[in-house]
């Protein structure tokens, strides 16, 4: 008998984040590791689990999420993005409540391109008279 699961893709500047949510007892697996060992900082842990609580869904499914790409804040929010997505396909009815939380809307701030004659995008030389 084939498992019940719901796909989310999420993304966040340059992390992409492929989740599946399985029906289950509330686990998060991140890249086949514990969302405890993956991620270190409390803060990125409640952004994963933000969705999953606005829900009140932390104990019916299980997260399945492999991510790739950029930094831990960016890779926590790509997760976060494709758990909101997930669950849209899971319920329609979270619609309403994701969205007025604004975690189905993909955050579109990206890194700026470094600029010539500058040390960063915006960071000009130091400046001397002589």
């Amino acid at each position: 008998m084939a498992q019940v699961q719901f796909y989310g893709t999420g993304r966040r500047k340059n992390a992409i984040a492929r989740v599946r949510l399985v029906p289950g007892s509330g686990a998060i697996t991140i890249n086949n590791r514990d969302i405890d060992e993956y991620f270190g900082l409390e803060t990125l842990k409640l952004i994963v689990r933000q969705p999953l609580k606005l829900t009140d869904t932390l104990d019916k499914f299980d997260v399945i999420a492999k991510v790739k790409g950029g930094g831990t804040t960016g890779q926590a929010g790509a997760i976060r993005h494709g758990i909101a997505r997930a669950l849209l396909m899971a319920e329609g009815n979270y619609r309403p409540a994701l969205k007025s939380a604004g975690l189905l809307t993909r955050d579109p701030r990206m890194k700026e391109r470094k600029k010539y004659g500058l040390k960063k995008a915006r960071r000009a030389p130091q400046f001397s008279k002589r």
